[in-house]
């Protein structure tokens, strides 16, 4: 006990509620603070036997009054002991980092790369939330020509911003820019992939990375080593590009390599649905006969020669979408009309709505074309916030991981596709089981897979969307089907 002012004042080893600071010490930054503090106090307080009405004298309330207020003393005390402490280690753990990204951030303004990646890559492994830093380090390693880590950490900045709510972007540019970064680092990776292949007489895959390098949209200074490259390449492989992209509707070569383009889903059962949305309700085993979808979503490289062809209606701002760089991303602004007259041009027809939905998630009844894994930036186009100029679109096939059991790209993300059959909210409880194809009249059709500019949970391979048919929007594309 310690005396003070002629009153007894309890020491800390006396209080009756020593348990309080083994709470606090456990305690855990980045916790529910306020609300944490409230229940160690509660805890530690005790409730007064005044109050209580356990008091059977006067005596015994000047007492238990008494004591009631110097718990109250020593509680208040605790708690701003424990608060204190607390906060400190939650502004030490909020500072984690710090010292490295304030350092790092100099040293690349100074052009110190090799330092500066260091730096910041170990105040990552402290703190790994910091979008600044990551984008820092992308630029660090870009400018050190370690397109991996490049690629890495704008992806890791990108996600980041993502998850930090739609109405602000915390990224140190605008975001269109950073993912032109990060797309202009996946065409250097790849290039630098296929000077490696090439050196090592890898002439076939370096010929494909070559092609996958081409497909995101080369700069002048790419397309400078890409030449170099093609250069070093058998004809007969430098060739072959060239030949399959004359002569046919869509650019493809003859009608053989038209065909080779499609993939072929073989007839049989399909799960149907999901309970996850009330459109996507009843779950049901669904009968589909053979069909060929394309494997790719309509580019605008092939809708040109379609324009071409045929002297169609432009969809609007073709001028900004037909530009060298887009050749080999998704067309959009097509309403449903024009994606069925350029499907009817290749001798083609647009996918029912259950033959998109088996092309996308196969038999198994997968929530996404790759499987139920979580979506992540190696799976599909998602979440942007900007077409800047269709630059948010990603050149089709971009996304090897994302594919679906067929082998069919961008189900999910980059361009919402639209199919055979008109909307109606209740058809699946009704629905024919074997090769449906929708209701006979509706006000509006069926768009299916999600896009550049909308959240995962658009995604999933059974989520329905609907659309006025007459709408050309920056997020509506196309890819036909045909029957065997």
């Amino acid at each position: 006990m310690g005396v003070r002012g002629g009153g007894v004042i309890p020491t800390l080893a006396d209080a009756p509620h020593r348990n309080v600071f083994p709470q606090c010490a456990r305690s855990q930054p980045g916790t529910k603070l306020v609300s944490d503090f409230w229940q160690v106090c509660r805890a530690g307080s005790g409730r007064s036997p005044l109050l209580a009405g356990e008091a059977e004298s006067t005596g015994q309330s000047v007492r238990t009054e008494k004591g009631a207020f110097m718990r109250h003393v020593l509680v208040s005390r605790t708690f701003l002991l424990c608060l204190f402490i607390a906060s400190g280690t939650a502004v030490q753990t909020a500072w984690a980092g710090d010292q490295e990204f304030s350092k790092g951030e100099n040293l690349l303004k100074n052009k110190q790369y090799a330092e500066a990646r260091t730096l910041l890559e170990a105040g990552i492994q402290k703190d790994p939330s910091n979008i600044q830093a990551h984008f820092n380090l992308a630029e660090a390693c870009r400018a050190l020509e370690a397109w991996t880590c490049a690629e890495e950490h704008y992806e890791a900045a990108l996600d980041l911003d993502a998850k930090s709510g739609p109405t602000k972007s915390y990224l140190p540019k605008t975001k269109a820019k950073v993912w032109r970064l990060r797309e202009e680092t996946t065409a250097w990776r790849l290039l630098h992939e296929a000077k490696a292949l090439v050196a090592g007489g890898k002439m076939k895959q370096a010929q494909e990375t070559l092609e996958s390098a081409h497909e995101m949209g080369l700069s002048t200074e790419q397309q400078v080593l890409y030449q170099q490259l093609q250069a070093k390449l058998p004809r007969s492989l430098s060739g072959a590009k060239k030949q399959a992209s004359v002569g046919a509707p869509g650019g493809m070569g003859d009608s053989e390599n038209l065909d080779l383009q499609m993939v072929l889903v073989p007839a049989g059962t399909f799960t149907r649905g999901s309970t996850l949305g009330d459109d996507e309700k009843p779950v049901r085993h669904i009968y589909l006969n053979a069909f060929r979808i394309d494997k790719f979503e309509v580019t605008v490289g092939q809708y040109a020669r379609y324009l071409e062809a045929t002297e169609m209606e432009e969809p609007p701002d073709w001028s900004i979408m037909n530009q060298p760089q887009h050749l080999r991303r998704p067309v959009v602004n097509v309403s449903w009309e024009d994606a069925v007259n350029y499907c009817k041009w290749a001798g083609k027809r647009l996918p029912t709505e259950a033959e998109w939905e088996k092309a996308a998630r196969g038999t198994d009844g997968r929530i996404y074309p790759w499987g139920n894994e979580a979506p992540t930036r190696l799976h599909a186009n998602y979440g942007r916030k900007d077409w800047d100029d269709h630059l948010a679109l990603s050149p089709v096939g971009s996304f090897e991981a994302g594919k679906s059991p067929y082998g069919i790209y961008d189900m999910a993300g980059n361009a919402w596709e639209w199919v055979f059959d008109w909307y109606e909210h209740d058809y699946y409880k009704k629905s024919s089981e074997k090769n449906p194809i929708g209701p006979a009249k509706g006000d509006e059709k069926v768009v299916r897979g999600g896009s550049w500019l909308y959240v995962a949970d658009f995604l999933r391979s059974a989520h329905r969307f609907n659309a006025q048919p007459m709408n050309r929007q920056f997020g509506y594309g196309f890819r036909c089907a045909k029957t065997p």
